[in-house]
């Protein structure tokens, strides 16, 4: 525990550093393109629209208001896997910063997290008029949102310190990363329901998956109107919490190496 307490401690002592970089990389993403911060809403629009056309025209996946059931589930995962497959090269790729000794890489890892989180807070006015556009009634569901962007952020933050911990050892961690988190996305109810998953499959990609949890909760708030599983966010959130005391304990195990291996 003394280490989460340290990693906290420094992530708040270097808070407006960290606004400072979250701001920069926010710019950076977009820079030189014709669009700018349209590309927040138009990059999740875009790939809304191919699965939308693949699985409710071709696959023929029978859900009411099926864009914004996906939608719903679509966001927190590209803020969740943006995190990740960013996150991971958070110390790798600041090699001229981790080598002054007075910089706290601890900070690196949680940019990543905090620019993905706010995409994920500027798309949201898309999701609510998808909401409004069909119809979908918005109920006092919705104010279990922020329970589960809590949980989210708590898993979401234990892995990204592991992965970009070890990737810095083992640099194919992120070639490996990327392809996983394909598989993982489809081992998720998003662009399919919960129902659909093979009863001798559900353990393995339901109960033990912290993400289906959240996918379903996020649809069950958006779309149907009602208060999401709290027994399996409650779990949710105690699995990330348990995940970021690892995962920051792994980060400050080789924090000490981290110069040397860059």
């Amino acid at each position: 525990m003394r280490e989460l307490a340290d990693n906290f401690s420094i992530v708040y002592k270097h808070r407006e550093l960290i606004s400072n970089l979250v701001a920069k990389d926010l710019k950076a993403r977009y820079r030189g393109s014709i669009m700018g911060m349209a590309w927040t809403f138009l990059n999740p629009l875009l790939t809304l629209s191919v699965y939308a056309l693949v699985f409710s025209r071709y696959q023929r996946i029978e859900v009411q208001n099926y864009a914004v059931f996906m939608f719903a589930g679509l966001l927190p995962w590209i803020w969740f896997s943006s995190s990740l497959l960013e996150g991971v090269n958070s110390i790798t790729g600041a090699g001229a910063l981790i080598t002054k000794s007075m910089f706290p890489a601890e900070i690196l890892p949680m940019v990543k997290i905090i620019s993905n989180l706010f995409n994920y807070i500027f798309s949201l006015p898309l999701l609510f008029g998808f909401i409004i556009w069909f119809d979908v009634d918005i109920t006092l569901s919705i104010l279990w949102l922020p329970f589960l962007m809590l949980g989210q952020l708590l898993f979401t933050t234990g892995l990204v310190y592991f992965v970009a911990s070890i990737n810095v050892r083992f640099r194919d961690v992120q070639h490996v990363l990327a392809n996983l988190m394909l598989l993982w996305f489809f081992l998720c109810p998003i662009i399919y329901p919960k129902s659909a998953i093979p009863a001798e499959l559900k353990l393995y990609t339901y109960t033990i998956n912290p993400m289906a949890h959240l996918a379903v909760g996020y649809q069950d708030i958006f779309i149907n109107g009602r208060t999401p599983d709290l027994f399996a966010i409650s779990m949710v959130m105690l699995a990330g919490t348990v995940c970021m005391i690892l995962g920051i304990r792994q980060f400050e195990h080789g924090r000490e190496t981290f110069a040397e291996e860059i």
